[in-house]
């Protein structure tokens, strides 16, 4: 319901409902670049949360990250069990709920049954979740058409909660599902809903190397677009129009290691990605350097370095000026060259019992890093690494944070929180 206090607000969104987005917009998780950084602006080197901007309550724990156009934020959380999509201005005003049917409850407990994040075009907005519900909602909540994958395809079977975002190409909404079972990669209407293509993407792999929790990206491929999908042990690229297969990248396992879910989302920099693999969390890393590009299978051809001394397990990389950026599971921190595979620098945060499942931030030269227990770090990565904060918000972080026009939003598993150069 659309309160008075909220009127003027969406009178506004719906103005620029379809307009050009401003600079500071940040349309999905890892933001306009896939890169999880911006290079300009000056962002706040403490959270201190008796300082905050403004802090508001969720109505659930969702552990996606929020995403914002037009000055407006929207996040999926779940709502008197029902997954559901919130619209909030800028200084923290709900401009609307959107409910979208029953929850399928978390089993993880740093999971939710809205692990997977919103994406939009600027004129949409795309969701899906665990329960599987894939739905597009335009600007002001009203739903334009939903569906229900796990109605139409049958059950995920994955030892943890479902939480590979959306990918949007022109015409489509993608959708990949990897997991014990029939896996696929499958494109979707952006307009109506309906099926456009959906491939088989299965590979033997051993016990749970099938299991697949990264997101699907948009790269260049011979001057068009591409399709990257990494999961049950390949880095495939795929065309948008039909999900045929470019090409094939395999050899992430040789000693076909049990328990290797793919957990991080790949980092692309130029005509590199950089995949973290492997157990990081039990000493077992793997990170592997890809030249893009080629036809069929590539895997004798673009892995150009490879290494068993450092990875991240759970937390995505970030891309910034050039340089790879990886958070560790335990706190670690590594400037890596994304052609040569060497460290530019290595640092740590401080020791502690818990463990980082966020993703990590870069906004304007300073990092940000969310611990499981709520503790956010800043550190200062312009040439090399110097921490400037550490602070303690009070509720589990697993939401990437996001920039804003100079100021940070954190999304704990309770409340929303924006922190400003001031803070």
């Amino acid at each position: 319901m659309v309160t008075k206090q909220t009127a003027a607000s969406l009178l506004v969104l719906f103005l620029l409902a379809g307009s050009v987005g401003y600079a500071d917009d940040w349309p999905r998780w890892r933001g306009p670049e896939n890169s999880a950084s911006v290079a300009t602006g000056n962002y706040p080197s403490v959270l201190d949360p008796s300082k905050v901007v403004w802090k508001v309550a969720l109505p659930g724990k969702g552990c996606s990250t929020p995403i914002i156009l037009n000055r407006t934020l929207f996040l999926t959380v779940p709502s008197e069990g029902e997954d559901a999509v919130l619209a909030y201005d800028m200084k923290g005003r709900k401009l609307w709920e959107t409910r979208l049917g029953e929850e399928k409850e978390g089993r993880h407990r740093n999971g939710s049954g809205s692990n997977p994040s919103p994406i939009t075009d600027g004129k949409s907005l795309y969701v899906n979740y665990k329960s599987g519900t894939l739905a597009a909602l335009d600007l002001m909540g009203k739903v334009k058409w939903k569906l229900n994958l796990v109605d139409q395809y049958g059950p995920v079977s994955l030892y943890w909660d479902y939480g590979t975002s959306p990918v949007l190409t022109r015409d489509h909404v993608v959708i990949a599902r990897m997991h014990e079972g029939d896996s696929w990669l499958a494109a979707f209407d952006k307009e109506t809903g309906g099926l456009v293509w959906k491939v088989d993407r299965n590979y033997k792999t051993p016990r749970e190397g099938d299991h697949g929790y990264a997101s699907p990206q948009i790269i260049r491929h011979q001057g068009s677009d591409a399709i990257l999908v990494w999961g049950t042990g390949h880095l495939t690229a795929h065309k948008p129009e039909d999900g045929s297969m470019l090409w094939s990248c395999g050899g992430f396992n040789p000693e076909e290691k049990a328990l290797w879910p793919a957990v991080a989302t790949p980092i692309v920099v130029g005509d590199m990605a950089v995949v973290p693999y492997g157990r990081n969390d039990r000493k077992l890393p793997r990170l592997h350097g890809i030249k893009l590009g080629g036809s069929g299978d590539v895997t004798s051809t673009h892995r150009l370095w490879m290494r068993d001394d450092i990875s991240s397990f759970v937390p995505s990389p970030a891309s910034y000026k050039g340089g790879v950026y990886l958070l560790r599971d335990r706190g670690e921190i590594e400037c890596v060259d994304p052609v040569t595979g060497k460290n530019h620098w290595s640092a740590a945060l401080p020791k502690d019992r818990s463990n980082y499942y966020a993703s990590p931030l870069i906004a304007g030269g300073k990092l940000y890093a969310a611990r499981e227990d709520g503790v956010v770090f800043v550190a200062d990565v312009e040439g090399e690494f110097r921490l400037l904060s550490e602070n303690d918000l009070g509720e589990p972080i697993i939401a990437m944070p996001v920039p804003f026009d100079g100021q940070i939003l954190i999304k704990g598993t309770k409340n929303l929180f924006l922190f400003g150069s001031g803070s």
